[in-house]
């Protein structure tokens, strides 16, 4: 299993991926039954999740609302330490996941917004460099694995500051490689697929972050918490929700 879903992730575009694995997926979902995980997000239990990832990790994969270790992380992190879950609110969805998607629009509306520059899950075509939205317009703004791809993050990271309401929040989450550099790593003249994915570990990455991503959040307006909120959870809640234990969440304030 671990070696195909590691060639589906590789080699089948992303955007296909979005719109038919889910199914798939949730016939696996059928052999995977039991109550040893549970995924907080569409609460349901199994007796393992799946594996995941072109280095395809165990445990990892919700099959049936497709969670992964991180929004597991971001759910019970947004559940229990903001308001995102207690009204309605202006949100700004940036390459939005599956597993979110119908939850956030039953509780936020039209004030919902996913975007994204080509996924066909996304209401709203943009590019997070220039997005099409008023200054101040959104109380919430995730964007999440998504600047290790852009050609120039810091000013994607401006101009979601940008659109973002004063006191509101964003999420913007990144990939960790460990060890980490204590700086992020760039190199514009590296172009190939190959050399990508052996410089920033994965072949669209355009950098490989380090220490300073949240002086470069910082550098935009932000006020950065790296939260790790997971160290005040119990060991047994952690291992329920196969939650990953070396990731903070990038709680940023405008």
């Amino acid at each position: 299993m671990k070696h195909l879903i590691s060639f589906f992730i590789r080699y089948v575009p992303r955007k296909y991926l979005q719109l038919f694995s889910h199914w798939v997926l949730k016939v696996l979902a059928i052999f995977y039954k039991g109550n040893k995980v549970t995924c907080p997000v569409c609460d349901h239990s199994f007796r393992k999740f799946l594996p995941y990832g072109r280095k395809a990790r165990s445990n990892a994969l919700c099959p049936n609302c497709l969670s992964l270790e991180r929004h597991r992380l971001m759910w019970l992190f947004l559940k229990r330490e903001t308001n995102f879950f207690d009204k309605q609110l202006e949100v700004l969805h940036i390459a939005p996941e599956i597993c979110f998607i119908n939850t956030f629009e039953a509780i936020h509306k039209e004030g919902y917004i996913t975007a994204d520059i080509e996924s066909p899950l996304a209401k709203v075509k943009l590019d997070v460099h220039k997005m099409p939205f008023e200054q101040d317009q959104f109380h919430v703004v995730f964007c999440n694995h998504v600047l290790e791809h852009v050609e120039d993050d810091r000013k994607a990271m401006l101009e979601i500051y940008r659109v973002l309401k004063p006191g509101g929040f964003a999420i913007l989450q990144i990939p960790l490689f460990y060890p980490l550099r204590d700086t992020t790593y760039e190199n514009p003249a590296i172009t190939s697929a190959k050399e990508r994915e052996r410089a920033f570990g994965q072949s669209d990455h355009v950098r490989m972050y380090g220490r300073d991503y949240s002086d470069r959040l910082k550098a935009a307006g932000f006020k950065v918490d790296e939260n790790r909120y997971i160290e005040k959870m119990p060991v047994g809640e952690v291992k329920k929700y196969a939650l990953p234990f070396d990731e903070p969440v990038f709680y940023c304030v405008k």
